[in-house]
This record gives C-alpha cells, structure tokens and sequence, in this order.
C-alpha cells in the first residue's frame, strides 16, 4: 500500500485518460486498422498525449498540480465526447475552420440528444475516479526534486517522439498529407490531431490576415494579358464548340489513377482498354493532356478543374484552405445557366475534406459512401467496386432535375490496386513490380465498369442530351517503378520520359456530334474550367485562371505545362531533374534553353499561390472586375 500510495496521481491520470482514450478508438469510432503495426501505433498514441500533457503537473506545486490535473481530465474528456458526437452525426472530427460551418453545428445542435448513447457513461468514470482519488489522496500529490522532473519530461518526450517516428514510417509525409483526418487520428491521436489543426489553421490564417488586396494588381495584369486574351475562341477556330452543351446535361467521370500509356497498348495479346479505345473513335480524344497534381492527388485534380488554380506546394488546398472565397465552375453554371452540380464518390464525405469544400465551390449535393448500398463483398480496394457504383449511382442521378453538371469519381483502379482474382478478367503483367503487375487489371475492370455506365444511360434515356468527359486523375504507377514500366513500354525510362508519363487521357463525347478527333495540342488540367465554360457560352473576362480553351489553335494557347515539382512541360522542350530536353527527340540540350518557360510556370505557380494562401478572390469583383476597396469587404 504504501508503495502504492508513492505513485503520483498524475501517472495515474495519464494512464486513465489514455486508456480511455484507446477505447474511444477501438469501439466508439469506426477506424479501420489494417495491420498489427497500426493497432500498436493506435495504442501508443492514445498514452502518448495523455502522458505528455499530465507530466507537466510535475512542475507545479501541490495545489496547483491537483487542480492541474482534475482541469486537465476535464478538458481531454471533453475534446474527446464532442469529437464522439461530432463523428456519429458527421463519421468525421472537429477542426477549426469547421467550427466556423454555421450549418454544420446548427445540424449538431439539434440531434445532440439523439446522438448521446447509455454506454457513453463508462467515458466520465475515470473523471469521476480522479476527482475521488485527489480528495482521498490515495496517490501522491507532492514537490518533486529536480532529478524526478528532468526524468519524467524526458520520458514523456521520447514518447510523443516515438509515437510521430512510427507514424512517419507508417504514413510517409503524415502531416503534409493531411487530407484524411482519419488517418491522422489513427496515428498521432485526436489530442495531437487537434495541436496540428491549431498550428495549421494559425498559419494559414496569417498569410490572409496580412493580405489587403494591394497583391492582386499584378496578378490581374498577368491574367489579362497571358492568358485570358486567350480564353475566348475565335470564331475561325478549327474546332468551334462554343455554346454546344447550353440546355445539355455534361457528366464528368473522373477515372482513379488512369494514365494515356495503357490506352490503345494491348497486354498478353488483349486491349488493357477496350472500350475507350473504342469510344476514342467517337470521341475528342487529347493525347497530350497532362494533370497537374500535387500531394493533394484526387483534391488536386478536382481543385485544379473546378478553379482553373495550380494545388499548393506542400499541402492540400482542400484541406487548408476550404474556407476561402473562389469563383468555381458550379457557382458560375448555377448562377448563369441555372446548373445544378451533383458529386458521386463512395468513399467517406470527411476524405480530402470534401464535406466542407464542395459547399465552398458550390456544389449541391454530394452522394458520399452513405448514399450506397452494399456488402464486404462488394468492395475491391478502397471501397465499393466501380460496376456497383455506377449502376447505383444511375438510380440517383435519373431523379435529379435537368440541366445537370454530375461528377463521378472512381476507387477500384486505387493504389496498390487489389481486385479478386475472380474479378480480374486480365492477366496480370509479369514483372518485379507488383503495383505495375495489377494496375492493368484493375484498370480493365474500371474500362468494364466505365461502358456499363454508358450502356445504362442509354437505356435509362439519359445518353442523348448529356456531354461526356472521361479523364484520369491523376498517375497510377509512381516513378520508382518505371524500371519494370520501361520493360513494358520498350526502352530505359529517362527524367524526360517520367515527364512525359504524367499524360491522363481525356475523352470527351457527345452523341450526335461527327466532327470527332485526336487533337495532340499541350494541354493540362488547368484548362478545363475555362473550356466547360465555352461549352455553356459563358464569357466571364473578368475571371482569374491560369487556363485556356483546350480547343484555341496550339499558337493561340500558352506554351507550357506546369507541375508543383518543378518539371515543366513545352511545346519546344521539357525540363525534368534539373536537365533540359529537346521535345520529340528527348536529347539533353543547354539549359538555359528551358529558362523562358521555366520563368513562366514559376510566375504561374507563385502567382496562384498568393492568390490561395492571401485568400485575395475576396478582394476581387467578379462583375466590375475591380478590386473592392476596404469598405466594400
């Protein structure tokens, strides 16, 4: 016993809270643990912060230290009870800018009774025990020596550390891909979760605290005369479309990790895509498209296509900077056309933080993994397999009013592209690239679910007045396999050859249209938004993007793609791992060659930049095409 009572009430506390909080984990949230290391990251992290934070009673005298440690108790059950609400209504966690969602908490408030179970009781009991073991001083609540506190501060410490280190090695770069909140509470814990969504909502939030619209002269300048004296088509153009979807309904089916080298390219002797080689012939088909994704991937495509802005650098503007103002695709058809926007992807809505962005960018509905039926069975990979979620995803769209702007994103063709063998109805490749090795499998499986798709809306009458747009999203196969692509393709691939494995298909369709073609114009996903637009006949000069039309001539467009990398892409030469290469032939020329279009993607990327991280569209008049002054913010 009295070595029992030589235990100080705060390590207790610590252990109490921990262990709680490991249980929240395992049996009030619904997170997916995969592997034995990530159920042994979990159970670190839940004693890792709790540890950490109590250890600081240590410091503090006896008084202080009891009231520290009963306070402390309170505020970490606290944190943890409304991210429990938070996730049983919403399958996600609180961050800052969500507290900011109005709507978002107005939801909360008026089903929090609904949301409160008897079993959430057992989660104050240890609030309960603290109080009680404080009064009854069971354990020891003291002055420590200096010798005690150095060890405890050093042990809670190497804890936390040790913590961040195996997530690190578990999730590469955690917290510059934090997209997936999830994710990160699995393997740093909610309480370090929400230090991070601190630290980040801080920093943003500077950069647009400081911004008062003085920066956006030049960028507007930069607009006007770079790009947007391009955007609208001329009249004599080769391919004119302008206005040909007004009244139309346009689908956009974004393909997961699709890229241009397995289109029209045959594996034992089959097509890897049979029915978009097939629907290429019918189609405007660009085969030198390129996405521009950064470490925001899907986000990034759908960033870079809704906005006409580059991603950021080091982070995911879904993820950090949701809240600010753009001027996106949807909100522009809705208020111009009267467009309704519609999103379907049966993943978690919290993913990418697309919950809270999509009604930024003004889209009106989003059909998450909710709006789909299925069972263990019917999921390949990251979720429900492609055919499901076509055929379901039909269903909904059939009883959405015309005219309709409906994107659908794909999961079966995801990293490390899974599908049961009984599913596969190509043979793998055989090489020493697993990845490689499935991805053509996984790919004909999303080229069978993509033509059920449009057999349906054929047969639903849905065909005939919708445009469609298939595109990839971005790449499938990372660069350190390119060993074993090499052998497939033919040749070594070299920095200038990974440049040029950055293409994504883009199809683009419309029934009854005859003037189809294969146009090898340079092209990116920066110039979606503004070619949509022409499509529907809306001229918005005074908008800001950093794309043109994907149909003006090739001398009428800008001559180079931009990537986040560094690497930039030109109509005359290509610049990749610091070496300059001649477009076509890919010999190594004299680098300054590649300076002009270097100079311009990097004015470009900076420029956009600023516009994101100032969150300077605040600033601009959409109308006028004038800054607002002060008094107008």
């Amino acid at each position: 016993m009295e070595r029992l009572k030589r235990v100080p009430l705060f390590i207790i506390a610590a252990v109490l809270v921990g262990l709680k909080t490991y249980m929240v984990y395992r049996f009030y949230f619904n997170l997916s643990i995969e592997s034995l290391f990530q159920e042994i990251i979990l159970f670190i992290n839940a004693f890792a912060f709790s540890f950490f934070i109590f250890s600081i009673a240590a410091w503090l005298k006896s008084k202080r230290q009891r009231k520290f440690i009963l306070i402390t108790s309170v505020v970490l059950t606290f944190i943890l009870l409304a991210n429990l609400m938070y996730y049983r209504n919403f399958t996600d966690f609180i961050t800052l800018p969500t507290l900011f969602q109005v709507n978002n908490a107005g939801d909360l408030g008026t089903s929090l009774i609904s949301l409160v179970k008897f079993v959430d009781i057992f989660l104050i009991l240890d609030v309960i025990l603290i109080f009680g073991l404080s009064k009854k001083e069971i354990f020891s609540i003291k002055s420590y020596s200096k010798v005690f506190k150095r060890r405890i501060a050093l042990v809670a410490c190497s804890v936390l550390v040790l913590n961040l280190a195996l997530a690190e090695i578990e999730r590469p770069l955690l917290f510059k891909r934090g997209f997936d909140r999830e994710y990160l509470v699995k393997n740093v814990g909610i309480y370090t979760f929400h230090a991070y969504d601190a630290f980040i909502t801080a920093s943003t939030q500077s950069k647009r605290i400081f911004a008062d619209g003085s920066e956006f002269s030049e960028i507007e300048k930069y607009v006007k005369r770079s790009v947007q004296d391009e955007q609208k088509q001329k009249p004599d153009e080769p391919i004119n479309l302008e206005g040909i979807a007004e009244g139309k309904n346009i689908v956009h089916i974004s393909v997961e990790s699709l890229q241009d080298f397995v289109i029209n390219r045959t594996l034992h002797g089959e097509e890897v895509t049979p029915f978009l080689n097939d629907l290429i012939k019918d189609s405007y088909y660009f085969d030198n498209y390129y996405h521009q994704t950064a470490l925001g991937k899907t986000s990034d495509h759908e960033f870079l296509m809704d906005n006409s802005l580059y991603p950021l650098p080091n982070s995911a503007a879904f993820f950090t900077h949701a809240q600010n103002e753009y001027f996106a695709l949807p909100e522009i058809i809705k208020n111009e056309k009267g467009y309704n926007s519609y999103v379907f992807h049966a993943n978690n809505a919290s993913f990418w933080n697309r919950n809270v962005m999509y009604e930024t960018l003004g889209y009106d509905e989003f059909f998450d993994v909710e709006s789909f039926e299925f069972e263990k069975e019917d999921v390949i990979g990251w979720g429900l397999n492609d055919k499901m979620f076509f055929d379901q995803s039909i269903d909904i769209l059939k009883e959405q009013e015309d005219p309709y702007y409906a994107k659908f994103i794909t999961l079966t063709n995801h990293f490390p592209f899974d599908i049961p063998e009984e599913e596969a109805t190509l043979e793998p490749y055989e090489s020493d690239s697993n990845t490689l090795n499935q991805y053509f499998q996984t790919v004909r499986y999303s080229d069978e679910a993509v033509e059920q798709f449009m057999k349906k809306m054929k047969r639903e009458g849905l065909y005939d007045d919708t445009i469609f747009i298939i595109t990839g999203d971005h790449y499938g196969v990372p660069s350190y396999h390119n060993e074993a692509l090499g052998e497939y393709l033919g040749k070594e691939i070299t920095a200038y050859d990974d440049a040029l494995l950055q293409r994504v298909p883009l199809l683009i369709h419309i029934p009854g249209h005859e003037d189809d073609r294969t146009i090898s114009t340079l092209t990116g996903q920066i110039d979606y938004k503004p070619t949509i637009l022409n499509f529907l006949g809306i001229e918005k000069q005074e908008d800001i993007i950093f794309g043109n039309n994907l149909f003006a001539s090739e001398e009428d467009r800008k001559d180079f793609i931009a990537f986040r990398d560094g690497r930039v892409v030109g109509k005359d030469y290509v610049y990749a791992a610091g070496v300059c290469y001649e477009h076509g032939t890919g010999e190594q020329v004299d680098e300054t060659k590649c300076d002009p279009i270097r100079e311009k993607a990097m004015k470009e990327l900076n420029y956009s930049d600023e516009i994101i991280y100032g969150d300077l569209l605040r600033f601009y008049d959409f109308e006028s095409g004038e800054i607002k002054k002060e008094e107008d913010e």
